[in-house]
């Protein structure tokens, strides 16, 4: 067991036993309360299931992985505002492996990267017992506003957590404010690779405000030190500010509107001189119940992720895989940057979700294309339980990169 770890199990169970070594023990309100917490103990399963299938330029053979994530998890009652949450997360190759997972060697094959895993995907005590805050201290998932800059990758089958501890306080009207201290980020390629872990000393601050109509603005600090990686001088801090919202603009149509702006330098250790900004802009209207059963979403948006020609602007601790198309052909940006002019579409009718999306892509600096993109989703829920889709993406390369389709086919239930 890693060292990080130990010392979450370690303070997991200080802060669960002074929580449950109170003074209220000694009276039946506190039996009571026990009993209660035993009572609202609650396990839990969700698995899902995945075939995906790629086909890039440059290699020979195509990529088909059969995989299977199952989480056993259980969430506890509160006990003097103290609960505990375990989750344990198995994935397992079916069949053949006829793809690169990054750490099975079959690099004949493009990459899907679902390695084999047995971890503790969350592990943390939490307490709420004073007004206006939550306490939570181990391996947990976080998601920051639209996982853009913080987010647990949780497309692929073994998601990514922090071994963190957070507090989130709501003492000021309408106002959220989170802070975070990260040591260890558990990736989604797993303990057995060289790059499943960063160790990291990050500190991550965010605060939103709720209180006007028609906006909420959200600002935001990531002082993210990676101190373990493998990858040289790669410790960045990013400040930003957020502004997004929706009004009504007629008897069933909202205007949804999003506008961020960051800026990202050197931080801790680093002597790179980066100094780079990302900024985007998103239009939309959502029309409920057209034709008395169809709700339809177009948004068109443009997002700016800055390149000096050297580097590129990085969010190291993003769910990538949610922005600049699902072929995941930009995971990393490019020394000359980004530009994604992208349109999308989403109708939801009879239970059915559809999305569809373009993106058109170029280099902030320097001109090149980068090429263009197709995303098609459709997915549907069953009995609360059971959810099938089936998810599409087209790459079409330009000056760089390389074509790519991939497809994906996902079952999944949640008890």
């Amino acid at each position: 067991m890693r060292p990080h770890l130990r010392r979450c199990l370690f303070a997991i169970g200080l802060y669960s036993a002074a929580g449950l070594a109170g003074p209220a023990m000694a009276g039946g309100d506190a039996e009571e309360s026990l009993v209660e917490a035993i009572a609202d103990t609650k396990p839990y399963i969700d698995a899902r299931y995945r075939f995906e299938h790629v086909d890039q330029d440059g290699f020979t053979k195509n990529a088909n992985a059969s995989t299977l994530r199952t989480r056993l998890g259980l969430q506890t009652g509160e006990f003097h505002g103290v609960s505990i949450l375990a989750e344990a997360e198995n994935i397992a190759h079916l069949g053949s492996a006829r793809f690169n997972s990054t750490n099975n060697a079959r690099t004949q094959y493009p990459t899907v990267a679902d390695s084999r895993a047995t971890e503790v995907n969350q592990l943390y005590g939490q307490y709420t017992g004073l007004a206006n805050h939550t306490f939570r201290f181990g391996r947990q998932r976080v998601i920051l506003d639209n996982a853009r800059f913080v987010g647990n990758v949780g497309f692929r089958q073994n998601e990514q957590t922090y071994d963190s501890f957070a507090v989130i306080n709501t003492s000021l009207p309408d106002t959220t404010a989170v802070y975070g201290y990260v040591w260890n980020v558990n990736r989604i390629f797993g303990d057995r690779s060289d790059v499943g872990n960063f160790g990291t000393s990050t500190h991550l601050l965010n605060a939103s405000y709720g209180g006007f109509d028609l906006v909420t603005p959200t600002a935001f600090a990531y002082l993210i030190d990676l101190t373990d990686t493998g990858l040289g001088e790669s410790s960045i801090a990013t400040y930003g500010l957020r502004l997004s919202g929706k009004t009504e603009i007629a008897d069933g149509f909202k205007a949804l509107y999003t506008a961020e702006f960051a800026h990202q330098n050197d931080y801790a250790s680093a002597t790179i001189g980066k100094s780079l900004d990302y900024y985007t802009a998103e239009v939309g209207i959502a029309a409920a119940k057209l034709a008395g059963e169809f709700d339809v979403t177009v948004k068109l948006g443009y997002e700016v992720l800055e390149g000096d020609g050297t580097n590129g602007f990085q969010t190291p601790l993003a769910t990538l895989h949610a922005f600049n198309g699902w072929a995941d052909k930009f995971l990393a940006t490019p020394s000359g940057g980004i530009e994604d002019a992208y349109v999308k579409l989403g109708v939801k009718a009879y239970g059915v979700n559809f999305l569809a999306a373009y993106h058109d892509f170029g280099a902030e600096r320097g001109g090149l294309d980068h090429g263009s993109e197709w995303n098609l989703r459709i997915a549907r829920k069953f009995y609360d339980h059971l959810t099938l889709a089936v998810k599409y993406a087209n790459y079409d390369a330009d000056n760089t990169s390389t074509d790519t389709e991939k497809i994906w086919l996902t079952a999944g239930v949640k008890f």
